[in-house]
């Protein structure tokens, strides 16, 4: 269990420290129309692209989950013990907080980096209402973070079913990852993962934090939705 649980806090603060960094660091280098500005469809293959490496690296470790929602969802669709999912959320968080506080400290590594509890996105995180990056009302964010992560959840179980061709699940995993960031930054700056969204809010202010509920309860009725959805589907 312990390198399991290993294996779930690297993962997790590899997905907080490549997609939120490339965000913070890479979305808008140089300012805006600047070239070297990643952008939109960056940060959305950086996400994708640490889960699609993440899953190769510790998949045969822990399962690579790197996000309770999808622990929470595994479990729902039977193929996750219950007595493992507080120890595996408890890595992922602390994965999660640790990828924040390293991604701070290279970001305040330049006099021009500041943090705005007030802005849209601060540091990467998660809000609707006046904190969505296209001002989203709260249940827009909600219905996307659900619908989203259900998906997520129908992927990931299909893709690592044993009746799938073997060996590409990670692959079809981080380009469902990279899909539902490309629909979603613009609604909540993209969750599906509460601990990626409390990794972050924990350095992005106030703002961030209040609305931090919404990035826990949406994933996991998604997480939920997905693991029945997926059950109920499979042939006897």
């Amino acid at each position: 269990m312990f390198k399991r649980l290993g294996a779930e806090f690297l993962g997790t603060f590899w997905l907080v420290l490549g997609g939120c960094g490339s965000a913070v660091l890479a979305a808008n280098f140089g300012g805006d129309g600047n070239p070297l500005g990643i952008g939109l469809v960056g940060v959305s293959l950086a996400f994708g692209l640490t889960v699609l490496t993440g899953a190769y690296a510790f998949g045969h470790m822990s399962g690579a989950h790197f996000n309770p929602a999808v622990s929470i969802g595994l479990w729902a669709g039977g193929r996750f013990g219950v007595r493992d999912l507080v120890p595996y959320i408890v890595a992922q968080v602390l994965g999660g907080i640790v990828a924040g506080f390293v991604l701070l400290q290279i970001a305040s590594g330049t006099a021009t980096f500041a943090i705005d509890p007030a802005a849209a996105g601060a540091f990467a995180s998660n809000g609707f209402d006046a904190l969505s990056p296209g001002g989203y009302s709260l249940a827009a964010a909600f219905l996307c973070e659900v619908v989203l992560t259900a998906f997520f959840l129908v992927v990931i179980l299909g893709a690592t079913s044993a009746r799938a061709p073997g060996g590409f699940a990670p692959i079809a995993i981080g380009l469902a990852l990279t899909l539902i960031h490309l629909i979603s930054i613009p609604v909540t700056n993209t969750s599906v993962n509460p601990a990626r969204s409390t990794g972050v809010a924990l350095f992005a202010g106030s703002g961030a934090m209040s609305q931090l509920w919404l990035f826990w309860l949406a994933p996991i009725l998604g997480g939920l939705l997905g693991g029945v959805t997926h059950k109920l589907l499979q042939k006897d």
